[in-house]
């Protein structure tokens, strides 16, 4: 199951569940040449980071490539935050990861399947299927 989390965190990485959300500067800061003042609300867009190639675990970011986490020590804080970070994480990640886990086995495991249309996302804000999501599904036998 440690290669099928990682192909998980690649896709999160790819495409997070969320957006981004608000923060506020608790103090005048200087970032990227901007002055942003103590009190400004300030919005962090995840895959903006993800797809940063200056962060050193996201070389060639477009691409989909699983073994970024092969050790999971080296993604350094904030950098991978498909479920926001530190006091405001999502409190359900841990249940998402279990969930995802074993949907990810069930359907590997037990049918086989075909993506019936493009493989293109757009945002509302949550990423969505552009042509929805027809695929089609038989059990193993």
């Amino acid at each position: 199951m440690k290669y099928t989390w990682r192909v998980a965190q690649e896709t999160l990485r790819i495409t997070p569940p969320v957006f981004g959300g608000f923060r506020t500067a608790i103090k005048d800061i200087e970032f990227g040449g901007f002055n942003i003042p103590k009190g400004w609300q300030i919005f962090w867009v995840a895959p903006m980071t993800h797809m940063d190639d200056s962060i050193l675990l996201f070389p060639e970011p477009a691409k989909f490539d699983p073994s970024r986490f092969d050790k999971q020590a080296s993604v350094p804080p904030y950098c991978f935050v498909p479920f926001g970070g530190g006091p405001r994480i999502c409190p359900g990640y841990e249940f998402s990861r279990i969930e995802t886990l074993i949907a990810m086995h069930h359907i590997v495991t037990q049918f086989t399947w075909k993506l019936c249309a493009d493989n293109h996302f757009s945002r509302a804000p949550m990423p969505v299927p552009t042509g929805g999501l027809p695929i089609e599904i038989k059990p193993r036998t």
